[in-house]
């Protein structure tokens, strides 16, 4: 079995890149352990020009990254930051347009509320246009409901539905048995 190291100048090669690496990935795990001391501050003569009451050192304004690094927690902070409370605008940010105003409904009057009244039955469709009569007092209307006419006397239903109640000289009382309507129709001319 052949591992390729026949060729020494690859193998020397290839092994110091290896250590290079090696070298690298140690380096960027441990760049955050260093403890780096703050430079010392430079003492100060009256005879350079410096003012009295200056202060003698002056510190970074933004701590090294070396030392934010620190793994522990900042308990100060994190209280900080739990007092503050989300004040919105009001304004949902999950649509481009601004809600429309609301309307203010006016407070209804104080209806008590009955039972619903049923609809007005529907009228009758038939038509009353003439009678005949007998000397005996025996009459019979004629009645029309489009192209049909029936001939009916006072008891008589009419179309399966219609109830002739009385026969009166100029109209006729009808009555529908299904809605218990009752109506009166005129005498029809011609």
């Amino acid at each position: 079995m052949k591992l390729g190291t026949e060729n020494k100048t690859k193998t020397v090669i290839a092994a110091l890149l290896a250590v290079v690496a090696l070298v690298l990935v140690v380096n960027a795990f441990r760049g955050g352990e260093e403890n780096s001391a703050p430079p010392a501050a430079a003492p100060q003569s009256s005879a350079t020009g410096a003012r009295a009451g200056a202060p003698a050192a002056t510190k970074p304004s933004h701590p090294l990254l070396a030392q934010t690094l620190d793994p522990t927690l900042r308990f100060d902070l994190l209280k900080s930051s739990e007092d503050i409370t989300y004040q919105g605008s009001g304004r949902d940010i999950f649509r481009s347009q601004p809600e429309p105003p609301k309307i203010p409904i006016a407070a209804k009057p104080d209806v008590k509320p009955g039972p619903p009244t049923p609809p007005p039955p529907p009228p009758i469709d038939l038509k009353f246009y003439g009678f005949a009569s007998r000397k005996d007092g025996f009459k019979r209307i004629f009645l029309a409901k489009g192209d049909d006419i029936f001939v009916a006397k006072e008891g008589d239903i009419v179309d399966r539905r219609y109830k002739i109640v009385h026969i009166g000289q100029n109209s006729v009382d009808v009555e529908d048995v299904l809605t218990s309507n009752h109506q009166t129709l005129p005498l029809q001319a011609g």
